[in-house]
């Protein structure tokens, strides 16, 4: 049972760990995507599918080599994924599916680009990659396998440089609005308490 549930952690981490992948091949060509359109994620998508392919494939010897095996990982592990679930409730409240999938980078003419920066996003400006990491970090404690470590590892470095680049965008595209923003609200770790 545990091999099988492992197996299925590293797939659903392959998924969260690519999504950097995802970005970079998006936002970085946005005036070619852009030029195909919607039609761009008949290529996007299948793109992304492959990197994931390609995680699993790499990973898939080391699924059941853990570092440890213990049933207490479960309960900080747990929390860490359930958070995860939580952020992307939370995160969905005022941001609509086509600012999530990228479709309004895509087709700015079609889809309004507006900056929220309320709910979730006045303690934190990416609560969504928060959640990816979250639930990467709890399969991975969880499991303790070399497999998730690596992901987990790969999804951090990925995914610093990939908020590095994201924060610049939106720095031209909101200019000092988000600026502001940017200056107010953490990146990835929440704050706490809100200033009046």
């Amino acid at each position: 049972m545990r091999s099988l549930l492992a197996t299925l952690a590293l797939i659903a981490c392959a998924v969260y760990a690519t999504i950097p992948l995802f970005w970079f091949t998006l936002h970085p060509f946005t005036k070619h995507w852009r030029a195909r359109g919607r039609h761009s994620f008949k290529l996007i998508l299948p793109l992304w599918l492959a990197y994931i392919v390609i995680a699993i494939a790499v990973l898939y010897p080391w699924r059941n080599q853990s570092l440890y095996t213990t049933p207490y990982a479960y309960i900080p592990g747990g929390l860490l994924v359930l958070t995860g679930l939580l952020l992307y409730v939370l995160s969905s409240r005022g941001f609509t599916h086509v600012q999530l999938s990228g479709l309004a980078e895509v087709e700015p003419d079609r889809h309004a680009q507006r900056l929220v920066t309320t709910g979730i996003r006045a303690r934190v400006r990416h609560p969504i990659y928060l959640g990816h990491l979250c639930e990467l970090l709890g399969w991975t404690i969880c499991f303790g396998t070399v497999s998730l470590i690596a992901l987990s590892a790969f999804a951090i470095v990925t995914g610093y440089f990939m908020l590095r680049l994201e924060d610049r965008e939106l720095e031209d595209r909101f200019g000092p609005e988000y600026t502001a923003y940017r200056q107010r609200v953490p990146a990835i770790i929440p704050r706490v308490f809100l200033s009046s």
